[in-house]
């Protein structure tokens, strides 16, 4: 695995590096680690505390989460608290769905032999409807999906609202060159 660990006006000690390497071995226990699975750690200082964000690139897919604490290694045992969790989940998730194509990524390395590239099985095409954002996101629970697709009237550019798994919502804007 590949470990690329950024500090933000921070510098990153030998114990902070051997931490993080240690705390993020745990990986094995539900994917296949390869030199094709990417760890990016940053950790940035905020007035009383240390945010600390890792983005991990793997065959599954991009796996994601950060804390703030005040310590540096509680901050990294937490993260990969929430990373465990959102594996274990998605193991879960896959095996239930009996989605044979990504949950091989979750098996020993020998079970892997070069997988087809997934491809789109349906098209839609949607048509994004001029409203607000308050207006997309009362669609969005009323349709009882994750994201919306619409046009913004204020900037009329295309736009997504979509749920994030704290609870809140984000926003995806586009620009045109």
């Amino acid at each position: 695995m590949k470990l690329h660990i950024h500090g933000q006006n921070l510098s990153i000690t030998e114990g902070m590096l051997q931490k993080t390497e240690k705390k993020l071995s745990f990986l094995e226990k539900f994917i296949l680690v390869d030199e094709d699975t990417t760890a990016n750690v940053q950790v940035k200082i905020k007035p009383n505390t240390l945010k600390v964000e890792i983005t991990i690139l793997t065959k599954v897919g991009l796996i994601r989460a950060e804390v703030e604490h005040a310590d540096y290694y509680a901050a990294v045992d937490l993260v990969v608290d929430k990373l465990e969790d959102q594996l274990r989940r998605m193991k879960t998730r896959l095996n239930h769905k009996h989605r044979e194509k990504l949950s091989k990524a979750f098996m020993e390395a020998e079970n892997l032999v070069n997988e087809p590239k997934t491809k789109a099985v349906k098209t839609k095409t949607v048509v994004a409807v001029e409203m607000s954002l308050d207006d997309a996101i009362m669609q969005m629970e009323m349709l009882g999906h994750s994201f919306f697709i619409y046009t913004d009237e204020e900037h009329k550019d295309i736009s997504v609202v979509y749920k994030r798994l704290d609870g809140g919502y984000g926003l995806l804007e586009t620009q045109k060159n």
